[in-house]
């Protein structure tokens, strides 16, 4: 999943790509606003995240060909935490608003939140390799073959089909899937992904699901 960072601040965007990066995103880095223009014609993004001060056109101006143009969400940076600010930026139709300096970890916490909400909003068909899901019928195809697997399966798929190749967090799809319901979380979790293993490798689906040692899994798509 492609990522846009637009800060004239060489600083911060080496510092919001390495994370982001690390988190299994694609990154852009555009120093100024003409440049993520540029971008944006030539590449598909997912979400951008943008600076409020900058030479030439402004995070503002900017944000709002993002999201009336392009359609993408956006989260903008800022070093004021005046309330001006955010309302003439929620106006003009961004998804969130962080203040420098700031925790890297609550930038990526917010990036998960939105992009979360907005694939629910926008993926209603997801195909990866020779598997598709439906998620307005939770009609699964594998191949020619439709499957009926249990309502929990599907959403553990459901997860990984949005995120084909993306290293994921045994904890993050716990706490999506599951919040914090479980008493056993991570035996749970192994029992439901070992199911859904053995369902993909018996309709012969081309993707596999692989373990990360000592962080999670990655839906993998065989050639």
């Amino acid at each position: 999943m492609s990522i846009l960072i637009v800060d004239d601040d060489e600083a911060i965007l080496q510092l919001v790509s390495i994370h982001l990066k690390q988190a299994g995103y694609t990154v852009t880095k555009a120093s100024n606003a003409e440049a993520a223009l540029a971008f944006l014609q030539q590449t598909s993004f997912a979400l951008a995240i943008i600076d409020v001060m900058m030479p030439g056109m402004d995070g503002f101006q900017l944000a709002n060909i993002v999201t009336k143009d392009h359609e993408i969400p956006v989260i903008m940076l800022t070093a004021k935490g005046q309330i001006e600010d955010k309302e003439k930026g929620f106006k003009q139709g961004i998804d969130d608003y962080i203040v420098k300096p700031f925790e890297t970890k609550e930038l990526l916490f917010r990036v998960n939140v939105i992009l979360r909400r907005y694939q629910k909003v926008v993926q209603s068909q997801i195909t990866v390799g020779n598997v598709n899901l439906s998620i307005d019928s939770w009609e699964l195809t594998i191949g020619s073959r439709r499957y009926i697997w249990p309502m929990r399966e599907l959403e553990i798929l459901a997860y990984f089909l949005q995120r084909p190749g993306r290293n994921v967090s045994r904890w993050n799809l716990i706490d999506e899937i599951w919040g914090d319901m479980l008493e056993q979380p991570e035996f749970t979790l192994n029992t439901h992904i070992n199911r859904i293993r053995e369902r993909l490798k018996k309709a012969e689906a081309n993707v596999e699901i692989v373990t990360i040692r000592g962080y999670g899994y990655q839906l993998e798509v065989r050639q």
